[in-house]
């Protein structure tokens, strides 16, 4: 993509960009200046700083792409102070980019934004989340920065305090949550190291930091090592295996709202806009670099959803999904076609869309159960009606069932993976392979979600459930809204949306073999009028329902088979038992083995210390040998 528009400043745009980044980011510390006593107030302010921000995207769309400079953004008369100029020099790090990638990610940034602070009108109470408005509107602002800027030290800084308000999101209301938002810090943080070693390693070798201005060949270990430092970024951002795990705890800890906007909706959106630019723009990839990105996409999708089968929290079961489906977007970035990449920023958005709603559903059932366990819940469908069937669209469409939106960008992904068969490479002769497990994922994922819908909200209610009602309006509205986008994008996926929304970053390219979604969604539409045409004329609605009783008691509460005893066998089969052992021991969490490694490292320094001057001696004499070596 870089390259491919003309670099122009239009000052109506460089106004619009200056309002979009700095409103949300000013109104944010404003709002550290109100007492809590008026939260609600605080909500509606920040819903409006978010509706106007989203009427400030609206120029870029109608604006030609473009690399927009501090000149264009301030006044330099302005910047003059006692005769010296404060911004001399500083245009080559304030420059922004506006081009069809960034304009896709901004539309959908104010979309998430809207939906989620109507919902937490009603859901944040005081006590949830401190200064959650507040950290909002300063996520809000940054990731704007992030997507608009051209410069990597730009979009680092921007970067750098998303990670602080991911942070800031989660309550330290108790010990676990405490633990999770220092987890979040500390893998958020080492990797934006990391990142810092790699935009460094980028500078070295072409002498510039713009994205756009840059394309480095892997082909030697600097830039090699340069574009797996970017890439640990992306994943940990992204939540990719094996950087993911700060993502279930997150989950689980914070509020469904917090979850909803960051690892449900726009960390994916950053970190997998971050990975467009790596993989698109400042490197061209070898088949050793298409490899690793295969690998790393597959065992994310197999591995994250075979650890969600066996969860009995929902949110963490959700919080593993979001791990998974990062794995597709993976693949098609990994294939290194147009239609790849299209299918896999396809698939970033429609994620985004589900993954959000289905956070925003387990948020209105804990609203009103106060439980968050399956084991506890059950027959909430008539009770709250609106709830279950947006949660089931939602469902479904990760699950990757037509006419839905999760459908039509897996399908993508797999018409990528059998033309990239064509190819050569290592990569290319796998296809069958990544293929296989691709489709795997997708097939387990609707066998979670049958437990999750199944567990929630059918089956036998219990008794303390009879008193449960639906969620107020405002936190069911931004559910149903996001409903009928993945209805939307499934349906009008060929002919709309892919043309009108993908194909412009891309550019354009052809479907292999007959694939119409408007003409699949009218065949599946036909097969339901035709069931429930049987379902009436077959009269099934004419049934009752009664306890069984054995001896003249009931038995249905001693022999029903809860949800999440659906796949105990399968963590209790053979090798999978030991895997699923491990993982419960945290073998495969990179954060508790980084602090199992440096606390036995502390314990056997603190060991060496044994208090005798000899041996201090000893240790300065090799520390100063230890830094002559490296000086020399």
């Amino acid at each position: 993509m870089s390259g491919l528009f003309s670099i122009v400043s239009n000052p109506s745009v460089c106004k619009f960009l200056q309002l979009l980044i700095l409103l949300p980011f000013l109104a944010g510390i404003v709002l550290f200046l109100v007492p809590e006593k008026y939260l609600k107030a605080k909500g509606y302010f920040a819903l409006l700083i978010s509706l106007i921000t989203g009427y400030l995207t609206i120029p870029f769309f109608t604006s030609a792409a473009q690399i927009v400079t501090l000149e264009g953004i301030m006044d330099r008369t302005c910047n003059v102070l006692l005769g010296s100029d404060l911004t001399d020099g500083a245009e080559s790090f304030f420059t922004f980019s506006v081009d069809n990638l960034s304009k896709l990610i901004i539309l959908f940034i104010s979309l998430f934004s809207i939906l989620i602070l109507i919902y937490s009108i009603i859901y944040i109470k005081k006590g949830r989340a401190k200064h959650y408005y507040q950290w909002f509107l300063i996520t809000l602002g940054c990731s704007y920065g992030a997507v608009l800027a051209d410069n990597l030290i730009m979009f680092l800084i921007f970067w750098g305090i998303l990670g602080i308000t991911l942070y800031k999101l989660i309550p330290g209301r108790d010990e676990d949550s405490s633990a999770t938002a220092k987890k979040t810090l500390i893998l958020i943080g080492g990797s934006d190291s990391i990142m810092i070693i790699g935009i460094a390693m980028v500078y070295r070798l072409t002498g510039s930091f713009s994205i756009d201005s840059v394309s480095l060949t892997t082909d030697n270990i600097l830039s090699v090592t340069a574009f797996i430092a970017l890439l640990i970024g992306c994943f940990t951002k992204a939540g990719a295996f094996p950087f993911h795990t700060w993502v279930p705890d997150y989950a689980k800890d914070a509020p469904a709202s917090s979850s909803a906007i960051l690892p449900a909706s726009l960390d994916k959106l950053l970190g997998i806009y971050f990975l467009a630019r790596i993989t698109t723009d400042i490197f061209i990839m070898n088949d050793a670099m298409r490899l690793v990105l295969l690998i790393t996409g597959s065992i994310s999708i197999i591995a994250a959803v075979m650890m969600a089968l066996v969860q009995h929290n929902y949110k963490r079961l959700l919080g593993f999904h979001a791990v998974s489906q990062v794995g597709y977007m993976i693949l098609g970035f990994g294939l290194g076609s147009m239609i790849g990449v299209a299918a896999g920023l396809f698939h970033m958005i429609n994620n985004a869309l589900y993954k959000s709603g289905l956070f925003l559903t387990a948020g209105n059932v804990e609203y009103r159960t106060g439980e968050v366990n399956i084991d506890d819940l059950g027959g909430l469908s008539t009770k709250m009606p609106v709830t279950f069937i947006t949660a089931m669209i939602f469902a479904v469409s990760i699950s990757g069932v037509p006419p839905f939106n999760g459908f039509a960008s897996k399908w993508m992904i797999y018409q990528g993976i059998i033309e990239s068969g064509a190819q050569e490479g290592i990569a290319a002769k796998l296809w069958v392979l990544w293929l296989g497990l691709a489709v795997l994922g997708s097939a387990l994922t609707l066998a979670s979600f049958i437990k999750f819908i199944g567990g929630i909200f059918l089956g036998r209610r219990k008794e303390s459930l009879e008193n449960v009602r639906e969620v107020p309006v405002l936190m069911w509205l931004p559910s149903a809204i996001l409903a009928l986008f993945c209805t939307a994008f499934g349906i009008f996926a060929t002919n709309l949306v892919v043309k009108g929304l993908f194909m412009p970053v891309t550019g354009e390219f052809q479907f292999a073999g007959f694939w119409d979604s408007s003409f699949v969604s009218l065949l599946v539409i036909i097969s339901l009028v035709f069931g429930l045409i049987f379902y009436l004329i077959l009269n099934y609605r004419n049934f009752r329902r009664e306890d069984s009783f054995i001896g003249g008691e009931r038995i249905q509460d001693h022999t029903a088979y809860p949800a999440h005893e659906f796949y105990k066998t399968l963590s209790e089969f053979g090798f999978i038992s030991g895997i699923y052992k491990r993982a419960e021991e945290k073998w495969f969490d990179i954060y508790d083995l980084s602090k199992r490694f440096v606390l036995r490292l502390s314990h056997i320094f603190s060991e060496a210390h044994t208090g005798v001057l000899p041996g201090y001696i000893i240790w300065v004499c090799a520390g100063l040998i230890i830094m002559l070596i490296i000086m020399i």
